[in-house]
């Protein structure tokens, strides 16, 4: 099997495909500290691309309460009870550019799946039609509940780890650099494209297999019972290509994206030293991988949440977690300029200035498309405009 190179473990892995990055790579920020659980974006998206025969149940952008939300029910879990325990991570010096999380010293879901029996490409397993049934199982759900006393929280919380905790997880494909809903399926109905990365099914060549429903360790490759086609997440690719009619040829932001209330969600590309998730995720490294140790190389990011226990975290998004929650919690003069960007233009930010007083953000040909102030301005109503009644 192929030995392809994989930076978020800082090592080289197995692989049924050799290595071959796009020209640019799609990808997105998600800031779990500003959602707000409205699941805006989860409708936005149903209402664009899942709302026809087959798809009641499929949700192909869903926020899920953790930790016991999921969708598929215990997705996560299932995934890493399958992979089994593994050595972790050895850990780096913090300057390190080459491995900013980590050596990676466990098994990927591809190279634990040798030893086993089934002839699969890689560790995984096929979800009940009953675990599809709730986006949003157990919302609101925290991992205990606090004692009460006549009615009264006998004990509170404090920073920087609450006892009592949940989060909002956001969550559509990550459009791993190294897919295995791709490696999986047998008939080469998926592909990976070059010019941005996105993973896409061609409906015309599944055959429903389901083979990625069941390699997919994210769960974001779902059967259609009517077309009995595998479909996913696809990244919105017409807005990309600046097809719809409001970008004027520009590229857009995808739906879920360009919904977001909390202004939760950055969207752009990660290997683009010029783009603000590129400054995100490889310079600030505010921004962590989604359970790199599966070894997909995912392509959405996330900025932790404070109050959540670091062992939790820390099986969730990598070692490095204190160090990004530590950034964010105080974070430098062009990190806090580039907060002020999320959810500002539904554009896509190919990059961006910070000054003094602005966030700028300038689209592919290096014109201004957004310009938002650092600081909000304090306007005081004149005595005379007094409401005294």
């Amino acid at each position: 099997m192929p030995k392809v190179y994989n930076w978020q473990l800082d090592r080289d892995m197995e692989f049924p495909y050799k290595e071959k990055r796009p020209k640019r790579q799609f990808s997105a920020v998600y800031n779990i500290n500003r959602c707000i659980g409205c699941q805006t974006c989860s409708m936005a998206c149903k209402s664009t691309w899942t709302h026809s025969p087959g798809q009641e149940a499929m949700w192909w952008n869903n926020v899920e309460s953790k930790p016991f939300g999921g969708y598929p029910q215990g997705w996560d879990v299932k995934t890493l009870a399958a992979l089994g325990p593994q050595p972790g991570w050895d850990a780096v010096k913090k300057e390190d550019e080459k491995a900013p999380y980590g050596v990676y010293r466990g098994e990927t879901l591809v190279e634990a799946v040798k030893d086993r029996e089934g002839g699969k490409v890689a560790v995984g397993y096929l979800p009940t039609e009953e675990e599809w049934r709730y986006p949003n199982i157990n919302e609101d759900t925290p991992n205990e509940y606090p004692a009460m006393v006549d009615g009264v929280t006998s004990r509170g919380s404090e920073l920087p780890e609450h006892q009592t905790f949940f989060f909002y997880l956001q969550r559509i494909c990550n459009h791993c650099t190294y897919p295995l809903c791709l490696a999986a399926c047998p008939n080469k109905a998926i592909y990976k494209r070059e010019d941005d990365g996105v993973v896409l099914i061609d409906q015309h060549r599944c055959r429903g297999y389901r083979a990625c429903v069941e390699a997919c360790p994210y769960k974001k490759s779902m059967y259609n019972t009517q077309s009995h086609t595998s479909e996913k997440c696809i990244a919105c690719y017409p807005r990309l290509e600046g097809k719809d009619p409001l970008s004027e040829g520009r590229a857009m932001i995808s739906r879920c994206n360009s919904s977001c209330v909390g202004k939760i969600r950055m969207q752009g590309w990660v290997d683009d030293p010029n783009s603000p998730v590129h400054f995100l995720v490889h310079k600030e490294k505010v921004a962590l991988p989604l359970y790199p140790q599966f070894g997909t190389e995912p392509n959405i990011y996330y900025i932790p949440p404070r109050w959540a226990p670091r062992p939790y975290l820390k099986q969730m998004f990598g070692p490095r977690v204190e160090e990004a929650i530590e950034r964010y919690t105080k974070p430098s003069p062009e990190l806090l300029g580039l907060l002020q960007l999320f959810g500002s233009s539904q554009l896509v930010i190919w990059s961006y200035k910070i000054t003094d007083n602005d966030a700028i953000g300038f689209g592919e040909d290096g014109k201004e498309i957004i310009r938002v102030p650092i600081h909000e301005p304090v306007y005081i109503r004149p005595s005379i405009h007094l409401n005294i009644t």
